[in-house]
């Protein structure tokens, strides 16, 4: 297990290196998000961010998307991965939504992965950024930052979460979600990551075993 101090210090790092990390996907209430999120899947954010406005345009609320099928999402999305998938999940989600919740997103993340389409990661997501939850999300860059940091040796998104609880405080967790996942993005990539220039490097138990004292 990572040392306490250990653990502050990274915290204390990003705390002043990334003060306010917010995330990279464009959306303006729970229902868009919830759309950018579920066409974020193995997918950047950028060119979700160049798909959604064209998408919640023709398809402003839950009632709208609700009424349409896969076959008329699916134009708006064909530059996303996975398009005919995505498509199906959306036009679940929404008809979900409008049977399940009444037409409002919910904000437990439990009630969150009864809609198709959403698995934990996503539903904690959205329970985080939309709602204020403390919960994190791991995706695959939070995965393998937790891991090459030494936050937590888990071989499973759900094992990492466990430690990455143990390690962040609830009120730390919707921030700590985002810390970890810019840094993987913009200095910890996953085939060239920036050791040299990394401000963690002191407290990172990857780069501690590649450079021994």
């Amino acid at each position: 297990m990572k040392k306490k101090q250990e653990v502050q210090n990274i915290i204390s790092w990003f705390s002043t290196h990334m003060e306010d990390p917010r995330s990279e996907l464009q959306y303006r209430d729970p229902y868009s998000l919830m759309v950018a999120v579920i066409l974020s899947a193995q997918c950047t954010d950028q060119r979700v961010n160049m798909t959604t406005p064209a998408l919640l345009e023709r398809f402003p609320s839950v009632e709208d998307m609700a009424a349409a099928r896969a076959e008329d999402i699916f134009p708006f999305i064909r530059s996303i991965t996975y398009p005919n998938n995505k498509a199906q999940h959306l036009a679940g989600m929404a008809r979900s939504v409008m049977e399940l919740y009444d037409g409002k997103i919910p904000s437990d993340p439990a009630e969150l992965q009864k809609l198709p389409g959403v698995g934990r990661k996503t539903a904690h997501v959205i329970a985080s950024v939309a709602f204020g939850k403390e919960v994190i999300a791991v995706d695959t860059h939070v995965f393998r930052i937790s891991r090459r940091l030494g936050l937590s040796e888990g071989k499973t998104p759900l094992f990492v979460e466990y430690d990455l609880n143990h390690h962040f405080p609830p009120e730390l967790r919707a921030r700590a979600h985002h810390w970890l996942i810019l840094h993987g993005r913009y200095v910890c990539t996953a085939r060239k990551p920036r050791c040299t220039s990394c401000g963690l490097s002191p407290w990172c138990d990857t780069y501690k075993k590649q450079h021994p004292q």
